[in-house]
């Protein structure tokens, strides 16, 4: 569960990641490890694990880029233009990525998504004490 938390954190690029510096070496392995964690997740040959690789490389770069776009510009994009970027950039990962895996992959990518996103929100809801509590019967 833990290597899978962490590939799915390696897949979906957040605006504090998108805005640091180029990765450090050590970062760079890290980022490898995650890509291996990935590839045995969905089972990915070698050609689909760098077709993969290249197509969530390329969509942190255009994340990061948009990103840096806003900081040049002076702006800061408010959560819902930054959520409706990250959507947006999923959908086409997925429209990329699905002439190289295969359904059951894709399928499993999907799902690791989604359980990225929310162990994302329990986390960011846990750091700011905002959970909400259980309804009472």
């Amino acid at each position: 569960m833990k290597a899978t938390l962490m590939t799915i954190a390696l897949l979906c690029a957040g605006a504090a990641y998108a805005q640091t510096l180029p990765p450090a070496p050590p970062h760079a392995a890290d980022a490898a490890r995650h890509m291996d964690d990935l590839a045995t997740l969905l089972d990915l040959t070698e050609a689909q694990k760098a077709q993969v690789q290249a197509i969530l490389q390329e969509q942190h770069a255009k994340m990061k880029e948009s990103f840096e776009q806003a900081k040049a510009s002076g702006t800061k994009p408010d959560w819902e233009q930054m959520k409706a970027m990250h959507e947006q950039l999923q959908q086409e990962t997925l429209q990329r990525l699905a002439p190289v895996l295969s359904a059951t992959q894709l399928k499993k990518f999907q799902i690791i998504q989604q359980e990225m996103h929310a162990h994302m929100g329990h986390m960011a809801h846990g750091q700011k004490g905002t959970a909400t509590p259980p309804a009472q019967n």
